[in-house]
C-alpha cells in the first residue's frame, strides 16, 4: 500500500471507532432540568386542544364566564385522587411547587376519592386574582388568558403529582 491509501484507511477506522464510542457512551440523563413524567398521568379530560399544554375553553359572557377543568387519572392505575391541595394561577410551576400557603385558589371539597376531580372558577375570579394590566389584558374572543392554572394533586397512596399547566381560551 502506498502511504496515501494507508492514511485514508486509518482515518476511516478512527471515524468509525469515534462514532461507536459516542453512541455507546450516551445514556438518558434524568435530573432537575429533565422532563420526568409521573408513573400515573393526570390528564385534562375536557381539553379542546393542546397548545402544547392542555387547553380548555370558556365563553366571554356579560356577567360571569365559567371555567371548568376536569383532571383525570386512568382507572387502570388502581389509584384515586383524594385531594387537590393547591391551585395556582401563574406563569410557571414555581408557585404551586412552593411551600407557601397564600396566593392559591380554594378547591373546596377535600373528599374526592375518584379518578376525576373537577375544578370550577370564572373569568371574574381570574381577574380578581390577576387584575387587568399591560401584561394581563382584558379577555377577548379567540385569545388565551395570560396566566395558566397549576394543580398539586394527591393520590390515595400519598403520591403527589403536579400535572401540566392548563391554558384557558376565551371563545
Amino acid at each position: 500500500f502506498n502511504s496515501h491509501i494507508m492514511k485514508h484507511i486509518i482515518k476511516n477506522i478512527s471515524a468509525v471507532l469515534l462514532a461507536i464510542v459516542l453512541f455507546t457512551g450516551c445514556s438518558k440523563e434524568t435530573g432537575p432540568l429533565t422532563d420526568v413524567k409521573p408513573a400515573i398521568p393526570v390528564t385534562v379530560s375536557n381539553a379542546i386542544a393542546y397548545r402544547p399544554d392542555p387547553t380548555i375553553s370558556t365563553t366571554l359572557a356579560a356577567t360571569d364566564s365559567i371555567i371548568t377543568i376536569v383532571l383525570s387519572i386512568p382507572a387502570s392505575s388502581k389509584r384515586t385522587i383524594t385531594d387537590i391541595s393547591k391551585v395556582a394561577l401563574s406563569n410557571s410551576f414555581a408557585q404551586v411547587q412552593s411551600t407557601g400557603t397564600t396566593g392559591f385558589y380554594t378547591y373546596g371539597s377535600k373528599t374526592i376519592n375518584s379518578t376525576t376531580a373537577t375544578f370550577k372558577t370564572s373569568l371574574r375570579e381570574y381577574y380578581l386574582a390577576k387584575p387587568v394590566s399591560g401584561t394581563n389584558p382584558a379577555p377577548t374572543v379567540n385569545k388565551e388568558q395570560t396566566f395558566r392554572y397549576y394543580f398539586k394533586v394527591t393520590l390515595d397512596d400519598g403520591t403527589i403529582i403536579i400535572p401540566e399547566a392548563v391554558r384557558v381560551l376565551v371563545l
